[in-house]
């Protein structure tokens, strides 16, 4: 089993290199099934096949992929590119062109993909004239039909990069506006961070339907299948300058799910303003997402920075039908990364937005330690408080929102920074140690307070003592800044909360942090 690090790494390597994202030209088509008639296909018909394949025992998909295919290297594989004139609905000049992902390297697992039409269903066949190979590649004279990675989906306002993925497991990317890929998302997560190996459940088949001349969303259909549980997912994804995917995930649990994420994110996170702990670069931030956003079902707004601990944690945001959450990268200031090879302040936040009542659960947040900006180390996820069990069903719809902002905010003002450093007064030694905490906020009716306004900070620890607590407008910020010191014993995590208020109530979202001395 390979451990959720290395699948990661490998979906990560792959975009970074360009796999995922490579630039085509337009051309014709040629990638309909041969088969005269199709297999009537809809929604229920996949719900209920996921619930028959949950009820039989699982069967591993046996890797039995030619040597030719199973010997490709780095090099070999990412020379493979599908050609831009056999991108499937490219003959009917539809708004929308599907192109696949051949199989081999770290993608060993053939997927089925169909095209559904008048909801009939036909298989899209492998063939080697699909694909231009580099000069590397000795490909035999007769190829079998091998099934394929996973497929991407390009749009009519840029045929030249795709607007979203489906590469490995049941991983799946897109692009808002600044047509940038970064985070990533999940079908679904079992046990992550737990103390043994995560399972990584895989979509097995895809049913792509032909959109129409007027189309301005891609309806996907997808099988998820491990040895946990089954599932049918209905994507329906409209691309823009926020891509919206709405998705609808009838789950099977085989046996008993001890955590079961649902509507998971997955993003990287080595070092920022916050944590210099590993940061050895001359960039001064590394990051996807900067912090995990909570909209919760009591209409509190909560932002939590995100941090590259020393050592695996999981922190539970206990809730009740909660309104959204996501990975966000709030910071957008090119001079804060200074990276012009990957552009960390384009890459796009992910709000997650439960249609209906979730029911009570929580939003949990795992942080992986990492020295690799390479390694995605963040997840984020819905833990149902209902078990997933044998013979249940767990349903859930819900909207993910690709972009540079999500799509809703809260009225107050922001966390817009997070710094942490040695405390006290700068040139007075200290009696007893203690750590420095500044937040700066930013919007809602702070923007409307004079100088002297009566601010108050609202400061608690789960121990510890806080002391020189401050809040006071900073012209330079167009905002206003709260600087607290902690005193503090031992090497446990201290849990911290922050805001603002005045005589009328808060003024800003709710800031949570975990600190770990020892770090």
């Amino acid at each position: 089993m390979m451990t959720r690090r290395e699948v990661l790494h490998h979906i990560l390597a792959l975009a970074a290199w360009g796999v995922l994202n490579p630039v085509l030209s337009r051309s014709g088509s040629a990638l309909a099934g041969d088969e005269p008639d199709g297999v009537a296909f809809n929604k229920e018909w996949l719900r209920t096949e996921a619930k028959r394949l949950a009820e039989a025992d699982y069967v591993q998909p046996a890797a039995k992929l030619p040597a030719w295919v199973t010997g490709l290297d780095w090099d070999g594989y990412q020379s493979i590119r599908f050609r831009d004139d056999q991108a499937l609905w490219r003959e009917e000049g539809l708004p929308f062109q599907a192109k696949l992902f051949h199989l081999g390297l770290f993608f060993k697992h053939p997927v089925t993909i169909h095209e559904v039409a008048d909801g009939l269903a036909k298989p899209i066949h492998y063939s080697k004239d699909l694909f231009d190979y580099g000069k590397g590649v000795k490909v035999p004279g007769k190829v079998g039909d091998l099934g394929f990675a996973g497929f991407r989906v390009h749009a009519q306002s840029d045929w030249a990069r795709d607007v979203f993925s489906f590469l490995g497991a049941s991983y799946f990317r897109a692009v808002g506006g600044s047509k940038q890929y970064g985070l990533s998302a999940r079908g679904l997560a079992v046990d992550t961070g737990l103390n043994r190996p995560e399972e990584f459940p895989e979509f097995r088949s895809f049913w792509l339907e032909r959109p129409l001349a007027s189309s301005e969303a891609v309806t996907i259909h997808a099988l998820l299948d491990s040895r946990s549980i089954a599932g049918a997912y209905s994507f329906v994804i409209k691309p823009g300058d926020v891509t919206v995917m709405q998705i609808e995930a009838h789950l099977f649990p085989r046996k008993a799910i001890e955590r079961l994420g649902v509507a998971p994110l997955t993003s990287m996170y080595q070092f920022g303003e916050n944590d210099h702990r590993v940061s050895d670069d001359f960039r001064p931030e590394i990051h996807d997402t900067d912090g995990l956003a909570l909209w919760t079902g009591t209409d509190e707004w909560i932002w939590r920075p995100l941090v590259n601990p020393p050592h695996i944690r999981v922190n539970s945001f206990l809730d009740e039908n909660p309104r959204g959450f996501g990975l966000l990268q709030r910071d957008r200031d090119f001079d804060h990364y200074q990276d012009d090879g990957v552009y960390y302040d384009k890459r796009p936040s992910v709000w997650v937005e439960p249609i209906g009542g979730w029911g009570k659960g929580s939003v949990q947040l795992v942080e992986i330690a990492t020295a690799d900006e390479t390694f995605d180390n963040i997840v984020a996820f819905w833990n149902p408080a209902e078990p997933a069990e044998p013979g249940k069903e767990l349903s859930f719809k819900y909207r993910l929102y690709w972009g540079d902002q999500p799509p809703f905010r809260s009225a107050a003002a922001q966390v817009i920074a997070t710094r942490i450093g040695v405390g006290g007064i700068p040139g007075q030694k200290q009696t007893v140690p203690s750590r420095k905490f500044v937040i700066d906020f930013r919007g809602g009716r702070l923007d409307q307070l004079g100088k002297d306004a009566k601010v108050n900070a609202v400061i608690s620890a789960s121990r510890g003592t806080v002391t020189a607590v401050a809040a006071r407008p900073i012209r330079e910020l167009a905002g206003w800044r709260c600087n607290f010191d902690l005193i503090v014993d031992g090497k446990e995590p201290v849990d911290l909360r922050c805001y603002l208020a005045d005589d009328q109530g808060a003024l800003t979202e709710t800031w949570l942090y975990q600190w770990t001395p020892a770090a």
